[in-house]
């Protein structure tokens, strides 16, 4: 078996995982009729004045339609009685009147039309920019989980794929579906008006039209849900074929990268082809049934006129042609408006498709946080005491409420203590076992071990992205659990190994870690984490503008960046997350003499498997598939004669 047929055969079988992973999603209840309730209820809370008008010009244009029908059953009755006697002259001012009016309805109608049409551009451009708004802002809500169960190129479908199918459906397909429900209903009433035994015939019609309608659209619409949730796999997949180019070059993968496109391209055509199918062949159908129909309605008339059959009617007139002849223009009209429903089913269908979706990602569980304390800026009231002030003054205090009603500020300070935790990213998988980690203020703490061994997800876990199964967090005393999220980030700094760089110049870069920075502030920074260097020799320094995370930078420069986002933040405790693994041996003498000066006086996490970088550490925590097998200072560890000595020793490779 070839290289690629097992890479294939590889792939359908993570894709099924994937899909049956995708089917535990929680999915809007009552699928596509709630969906669109729910977007139409969307839409008035956005748009509470305008919509209401929209739905009025609409309704004017449906009433307005069906008249015609009856202003040419009137002037055929007026001609039918004059041709006997020619006098025409008595006759010319009743048909005058008539034709003045049919204008003033069909101005009324284009009036109507034109607001409805102006307005429905603002409604749907507007309500485009509110939903991406709406779902950025969820977006930010999210936890981390989330954003690691789904991949970039799926979400970003979301504000480009599934916002675009709404466009033509709020725009078109709504109100022509409305537009068409309310002039087939207006028609009906008109119909029933001048006679019921031809209503019965036109109904009987449209309900054949209707039954097509429904079997022909519900296998449209299956596909057309199959095929936005194919469209998000494609694009996911190119979005991460694009990030990992130079690795499918390196290696030679093109071919086989290739294959994996092609075979899940070929599932979205798949999908697309039958939608579609279903769709066009709707069209034909309808618009001859229209045809035969008239057809049968002419019939009708001219055997009821031709036997004399009794009318039965609220208008009271008897059968003949003055009846017959507006039934056929208004089941031409009848039959143009079924038809219109059919064409706007491909977007009414991929629109509520788009919308599930909109709406699925919404209603996403936001990150709870149950916290109540909250950082406040202190100062020294000159009592040996703080208290809580407005100004920035460089003290920080945990502004702490009690039950029964006292508020106490707590000093930041930086003490951390993990106690007896355990933690699984999924139940059952528990991947620390009873770990307790304590950090006095001022320690620098570093963690060591094999990759998968647990380092980072205890760092994860002081920071709150994910919350543990048993134990104790304490952060200078208090549970974290009692501490809101975003305080107790701000009181935490970050470098990662993963360096993430924004579109923007190197000191809107750098300003990032505390949005009130100065530029002094910001350039100070980078001199403590030894950037400045070599932002002076940029083409505009600070100025410089940097895209695509930073592509025009070495590695190493774009990690004393973000080591430079974390010194402006000024936190009391700093996390190091393999910060200095993709900086060569050079670079990492000139950073590491900054970062032991922003490391000075704070609380320190180190993550580093250059355990060279580690030495003056206050403790260091070996950990083992998530346990702490050996804890201690450097020369106490070496002393020892275990896992860390034959790891430092090179007696075995940390991996």
């Amino acid at each position: 078996m070839s290289v690629n047929s097992e890479a294939k055969k590889q792939y359908e079988a993570n894709r099924q995982n994937v899909a049956g992973r995708q089917s535990d999603a929680p999915k809007p209840k009552g699928g596509r009729g709630r969906a669109l309730m729910r977007l139409i209820r969307t839409l008035f809370s956005f748009y509470p004045k305008l919509l209401p008008i929209v739905v009025v010009c609409i309704v004017v244009q449906a009433i307005l339609s069906a008249m015609p029908a009856t202003f040419i059953q009137r002037a055929l009755e007026i001609v039918t009685a004059t041709w006997q006697s020619g006098d025409w002259e008595s006759v010319s001012g009743r048909i005058t009147t008539l034709t003045l009016t049919l204008i003033c309805v069909y101005a009324v109608t284009l009036v109507a039309n034109f607001t409805q049409t102006r307005l429905m551009a603002i409604i749907t451009q507007g309500s485009l920019e509110k939903f991406r708004e709406k779902l950025f802002d969820h977006m930010q809500d999210l936890p981390i989980s989330y954003f690691d169960q789904h991949q970039r190129g799926d979400i970003m479908s979301y504000y480009t794929n599934d916002i675009d199918t709404l466009r033509q459906m709020i725009s078109q397909s709504m109100p022509n579906i409305c537009l068409t429900v309310i002039t087939c209903c207006s028609v009906i009433c008109v119909m029933v008006y001048y006679s019921v035994w031809m209503a019965l015939v036109v109904i009987l019609g449209v309900c054949f039209m209707a039954y097509m309608t429904k079997q022909l659209g519900g296998r449209s619409a299956r596909n057309f849900v199959a095929q936005q949730h194919e469209i998000s796999v494609v694009e996911g997949h190119v979005e991460e074929i694009m990030n990992g180019q130079r690795v499918v070059k390196v290696f030679c993968h093109e071919d086989a990268a290739q294959e994996d496109f092609d075979v899940r391209n070929e599932r979205l055509f798949r999908a697309s082809r039958a939608a579609n199918m279903y769709t066009n062949t709707l069209g034909p159908i309808l618009m001859n049934l229209g045809n035969l129909m008239y057809v049968i309605v002419a019939l009708a008339g001219g055997v009821f006129i031709a036997f004399g059959t009794p009318n039965v009617s609220i208008s009271g007139l008897a059968f003949s042609v003055a009846v017959t002849v507006p039934f056929l223009n208004m089941t031409k009209q009848f039959a143009g408006q079924i038809g219109q429903i059919s064409q706007q089913i491909n977007a009414v269908v991929m629109g509520l498709a788009g919308a599930e979706r909109i709406f699925e990602l919404m209603d996403e569980e936001p990150e709870h946080d149950e916290g109540y304390v909250t950082l406040v800026n202190v100062r020294n009231n000159g009592r040996d005491a703080i208290e809580e002030c407005e100004e920035r003054t460089g003290n920080w205090a945990w502004k702490h409420p009690h039950h029964d009603g006292s508020v106490e500020l707590v000093p930041l300070r930086g003490d951390v203590r993990l106690s007896h935790v355990d933690f699984g990213y999924k139940p059952g998988h528990t991947v620390l076992h009873d770990v307790s980690v304590w950090a006095e203020p001022g320690q620098k703490i570093a963690f060591v071990g094999a990759t998968g061994a647990g380092k980072t997800t205890i760092t994860n876990l002081i920071n709150r992205f994910y919350d543990i199964a048993d134990g104790k967090i304490r952060y200078d005393g208090i549970n974290v659990n009692k501490i809101k999220k975003s305080d107790l980030r701000r009181s935490l700094g970050m470098v990662l190994q993963d360096v993430n760089l924004f579109t923007g110049t190197v000191m809107d870069n750098i300003r990032y870690g505390r949005l009130d920075a100065t530029d002094e502030e910001c350039i100070a920074a980078a001199k403590l984490a030894g950037a400045h260097g070599f932002i002076e020799r940029l083409p505009e320094g600070y100025n410089t503008m940097l895209t695509d995370n930073g592509s025009n930078l070495s590695q190493g420069q774009r990690q004393l960046l973000s080591i430079s986002r974390a010194a402006v933040a000024d936190p009391p405790v700093m996390i190091l997350d393999e910060a200095t693994s993709s900086i060569d041996t050079r670079t990492e003498a000139i950073v590491q003499k900054g970062m032991d000066a922003l490391m000075n006086g704070r609380t320190t996490f180190v993550i580093a498997h250059r355990l060279s970088t580690v030495r003056n550490s206050d403790a260091i925590i070996v950990l083992d598939h998530g346990r702490i097998i050996e804890r201690g200072s450097h020369d106490e560890l070496i002393a020892k004669r275990g896992t860390y000595y034959q790891l430092y020793t090179g007696a075995f490779e940390l991996e």
